[in-house]
């Protein structure tokens, strides 16, 4: 979960990040209950060990749909850059168009692209060339985070 994981550690951590992406990230995962995950396998065992039950403190701490509807409007400024995208066929693709959503009305500072493709290798060698070109712009541009000490 890479690409979620990007995403929340960029929204929990303002200052610490410049850029944080997610190509078809698992966006919705602390929200998914074992009827959401009827298929048994390591994703499921891994949701349900890692968030515990529905309507635990976990999940909700970790959910990054509520993490956005709680920032106020001077937390956006620390906040990196966000990319996301997601291929049209993708299991995950309704999250990641509910989250772009949000962020969109949250006016968080993001880019969401939503392109022909499946939850697969292809798909990703595809855009990460992408994701690292905008990342490198975005990380040139932006102001160090580290602090400085002054002599």
């Amino acid at each position: 979960m890479g690409g979620y994981g990007a995403l929340k550690f960029g929204l929990k951590s303002p200052g610490t990040f410049a850029f944080a992406a997610s190509l078809s990230g698992a966006l919705a995962a602390p929200s998914w209950t074992e009827k959401d995950l009827k298929d048994p396998g390591a994703a499921r065992d891994s949701v349900l060990s890692v968030y515990g039950p529905a309507g635990s403190e976990t999940r909700k701490a970790n959910d990054i749909f509520e993490i956005v509807r709680t920032i106020t409007a001077n937390r956006v400024a620390g906040l990196p850059y966000l990319y996301l995208d997601c291929g049209t066929a993708d299991g995950l693709f309704t999250p990641n168009q509910q989250f772009a959503a949000l962020l969109h009305e949250k006016k968080i500072p993001h880019e969401y692209r939503e392109l022909p493709g499946d939850h697969n290798w292809a798909y990703w060698d595809q855009q990460v060339q992408e994701v690292l070109k905008i990342a490198a712009q975005k990380m040139h541009s932006a102001p160090s985070r580290v602090p400085r000490k002054r002599i």
